[in-house]
């Protein structure tokens, strides 16, 4: 099979699937190369061919937690961001290396699919900067079809705040990789739903629609919750399939650290309402880490049995069903007797074990009712004693 029908067919098993449930992307990369000690001053993307193995490993941690999507390390592999570190000349080795690591990943399950990662070039493009729209289209198309040479199954742009940026580089994508690429279009919003440049929710969305991009969504910037209110609103505008991949909440600094504080369980809950509003792909972005994702995992399988696959039978019921006849209250119990003949009835709570022996809780059951028969003979006494009283009291005819 040619590298272009095994693209073309993992395409459409991808556009299948996602017609017939919700998919689980990934997690962050930078948050993970970070806590083993990457700086942030280092070229993240150069990982790949100086420390390919942590890459790796990384790939395969989101693998185990449930990923489906696995992205290749190659977020800032584009010529003019690689060439701020100097190495401007290995867009293509940087970017299929990348390519390569997450196919080694992803080969531990065969529901797995790579997608190429692409960011914003970091530069203004015209009028407010020097960056033409045709260089930076044509920077996009090299950083895609070392991506697509490399054999990947769908591509992703990440992190895009304006649309003449993204309108290039989507317009290299399918010059390049042809209609069969599936193509995923992330913007990255403020806290209103706007891109930064005051974009609105109606308008950015629009685009989407009629962009080339298969499926369109949201990704970084912002947490789970102001995400969800803004996909909410886009799928007002738009019928296409429709992604999310939140930060962790925002960042809190720590000892001069950005820590991402919002739970593994937090990230669940919001991707379980994102998934019942009907988002298709959902992921994580900054901050998140494979617990996250394995906890977004299980909400979607709770969601979703169609992922795994029960035969169930189903069998005619041999017993007829029959109207019960009606038991009087006070013929259910000595409490129904009791509250049948209008009689005063206490109630206590026993507070369950914080173990496995209720031995304690059983023995503080007796005791209670104990007390209750001495308290009901008490009173018993008390109203024979009083109806003797009343009767010596009545005068003999």
């Amino acid at each position: 099979m040619s590298e272009t029908t095994k693209t073309n067919s993992r395409a459409a098993e991808f556009r299948q699937m996602l017609t017939h449930r919700a998919i689980v992307a990934d997690g962050a990369m930078g948050t993970m190369l970070y806590a083993r000690g990457i700086f942030i001053n280092r070229c993240f993307d150069e990982l790949n061919l100086t420390t390919p193995q942590m890459v790796k490993e990384i790939h395969q941690e989101y693998v185990r937690a449930g990923s489906e999507i696995i992205e290749s390390n190659t977020y800032g592999a584009s010529r003019v961001r690689l060439a701020s570190f100097n190495i401007g000349d290995k867009v293509v080795e940087i970017n299929r290396a990348g390519v390569r690591l997450a196919r080694e990943a992803a080969s531990e399950r065969t529901d797995v699919f790579v997608a190429g990662a692409m960011g914003p070039l970091g530069v203004h493009l015209e009028p407010l900067g020097p960056t033409s729209f045709a260089e930076a289209r044509e920077m996009f198309r090299e950083q895609v079809q070392a991506l697509v040479d490399e054999g990947v199954d769908l591509l992703v742009f990440e992190t895009f705040s304006s649309l003449h940026e993204l309108r290039e580089a989507l317009s290299a994508a399918r010059e390049v990789a042809g209609p069969e690429m599936v193509i995923v279009a992330h913007v990255t919003i403020d806290d209103e739903g706007n891109l930064h440049d005051g974009t609105s929710t109606e308008t950015f969305t629009k685009f989407l629609d009629e962009s080339p991009a298969d499926v369109i969504g949201l990704n970084c910037s912002v947490g789970p919750k102001a995400m969800l209110e803004t996909l909410e609103r886009m799928m007002t505008f738009t019928s296409k399939p429709t992604s999310a991949m939140p930060n962790a909440g925002h960042p809190t600094k720590v000892e001069g650290r950005n820590i991402y504080l919002s739970s593994p369980e937090y990230m669940a809950q919001y991707a379980r309402r994102m998934l019942w509003a009907g988002v298709k792909i959902v992921g994580g972005c900054c901050g998140t880490t494979p617990e996250h994702i394995k906890s977004i995992k299980s909400e979607a399988r709770s969601l979703q049995p169609g992922l795994q696959k029960l035969q169930v039978t189903v069998e005619e019921q041999k017993d007829k069903p029959h109207v019960m006849e009606m038991v009087p209250v006070a013929a259910k119990s000595s409490l129904g007797a009791k509250l049948a003949a209008g009689k005063f009835v206490a109630f206590v709570e026993i507070l369950p074990p914080r173990g496995v022996d209720a031995a304690k809780e059983i023995a503080g059951s007796k005791l209670c009712k104990d007390a209750g028969h001495r308290r009901d003979q008490r009173a018993g006494r008390a109203a024979g004693q009083c109806a003797d009283e009343c009767a010596g009291d009545v005068p003999a005819d």
